[in-house]
């Protein structure tokens, strides 16, 4: 028999052995399956692949530490679903994971996608864990696997109303949203907060979140001589809403809610950013114990510097693994009441939930461009 007969036997037993074990993993390593969707592609793309490095960030390095769960060590991958930021194929991408029988997800991005991807995962039984999405509808319904670690609208958009009027003194107020299921959730909330605190809102505009032209709506709220306008919406459009402001020679305060205080928003504003305001989730990377180490590795690791939300990825990823360990299983039956009772700090700050996932320790932060920088101004607990 010749050579080549002989060791054929034996490539099709290492051909088979490595086609069902990942890159980087052993035969009898534990593979466990790190669901995650957000939009990879479309105007969100940034917020998406931001989200999705800060995951995969998580899963390198609990696979550098060759965690165990149980007797076995985990050997952690990422499967990931472009949702799109579209609701109905967010339902398409989650029916995929739980096809694909993942063992948790992180995602998504949009409040608007969530929230109907999130009934996919409750029907599914796996728990998911929302690193952005932050309508309180999501964790309002009482569904068994949904967490988030992120303060909802009701918190940050609930301290940028009670602070515009009771700090900046605004005494005409107007809004906008984009008309989505975060944008005007935050600001029904923050519109909430504005009343509960006595302030005046003079008119309420919409637009949609593929607009770029806002001469409609900002005419509109120049001829009710507002001295503060909130966006509810994301940073590409809260700069286009700069710029028409400068042109239309309006000098009321501009503020926006979350994914507003990025360094895209300053990079597509110009100077008309400087001065404008946006409350955004969370405390200042910079001011968390491992929030500067954490931006260094993410540097260095992807090339570019944080956009908004990869360090609640990673967050999201660590509380599902370190709920694993506890478990000793990556079952979601098995590790759920472990995840419901965590409690460590991350990056973001200490994540532990309360009795219907949501975050119990959020906080958020208003920040202000000052030469053609955004600085932290104030950091509020609670609403």
């Amino acid at each position: 028999m010749s050579l080549s007969k002989t060791l054929k036997p034996f490539a099709l037993l290492l051909g088979a052995v490595f086609a069902i074990t990942p890159p980087g993993a052993f035969a009898d390593d534990l593979t466990v399956k790190v669901g995650f969707s957000a939009p990879l592609t479309g105007a969100n793309a940034g917020y998406g692949k931001d989200l999705q490095n800060g995951v995969q960030m998580a899963i390198d390095e609990a696979n550098a530490q060759k965690i165990k769960i149980g007797k076995q060590v985990a050997h952690f991958v990422l499967v990931a679903e472009d949702d799109q930021a579209d609701p109905r194929i967010g339902v398409q991408a989650a029916q995929k994971l739980a096809d694909a029988n993942v063992a948790v997800v992180v995602g998504h991005f949009n409040s608007g996608t969530t929230i109907p991807a999130s009934q996919v995962y409750e029907s599914a039984g796996i728990p998911m864990i929302d690193p952005a999405a932050t309508n309180p509808t999501i964790t309002n319904r009482g569904f068994a696997n949904t967490f988030m670690v992120i303060s909802t609208d009701a918190q940050n958009a609930g301290n940028a109303g009670t602070y515009a009027v009771q700090v900046t003194k605004a005494k005409r107020i107007a809004i906008i949203d984009d008309r989505t299921a975060f944008g005007q959730g935050e600001a029904d909330e923050f519109e909430k907060a504005v009343k509960a605190a006595g302030g005046n809102i003079v008119t309420r505009e919409y637009t949609d979140n593929h607009a770029v032209d806002f001469s409609t709506q900002l005419t509109r709220i120049k001829a009710t001589n507002a001295d503060l306008i909130f966006f509810g919406g994301l940073d590409t459009q809260a700069a286009a809403i700069a710029k028409k402001m400068k042109q239309l020679g309006m000098n009321a305060q501009l503020l926006g809610g979350g994914g507003v205080q990025d360094p895209e928003f300053i990079k597509l504003a110009g100077d008309t950013a400087e001065g404008a305001m946006a409350w955004e989730y969370g405390r200042p990377l910079a001011q968390m114990p491992a929030g500067k180490e954490f931006a260094r590795k993410f540097k260095a690791k992807f090339g570019e510097d944080i956009l908004s939300y990869a360090p609640f990825g990673y967050d999201a990823t660590w509380a599902a693994i370190k709920a694993m360990q506890a478990a000793g299983s990556a079952s979601p039956s098995a590790y759920r009441p472990k995840l419901k009772s965590i409690n460590f700090e991350g990056v973001t700050g200490t994540i532990s939930f309360d009795s219907t996932g949501a975050l119990k320790s959020g906080a958020s932060t208003l920040y202000q461009v000052k030469d053609g920088e955004w600085h932290p101004v104030v950091t509020k607990t609670g609403t």
